[in-house]
């Protein structure tokens, strides 16, 4: 799983053999949960809310790249390095 963000004690990935809605993964722990990347929402797994909160807040700011990233992920390309929150 290809990491393209780390901050705070969260990672954030997308696998590259992926299903629609588009959506990233993010690991704090041992707590795991995929994110829509179009309705910036948890669709699987859950998180602690305050991790959920700063997750969101860094998707928010980071749309377009996300989508970018699945684009890419869907062609097997090298996906991009993403600035993270803080």
């Amino acid at each position: 799983m290809p990491e393209i963000c780390r901050f705070l004690g969260i990672v954030v990935a997308m696998y590259f053999k992926e299903h629609s809605p588009p959506h990233f993964h993010a690991k704090y722990g041992e707590y795991r949960a995929s994110f829509s990347i179009e309705e910036l929402k948890i669709i699987q797994g859950n998180m602690p809310k305050r991790v959920v909160s700063l997750i969101l807040e860094w998707a928010f700011e980071h749309r377009a790249e996300l989508m970018e990233n699945w684009e890419l992920a869907k062609r097997k390309e090298q996906l991009k390095s993403i600035e993270p929150l803080v």
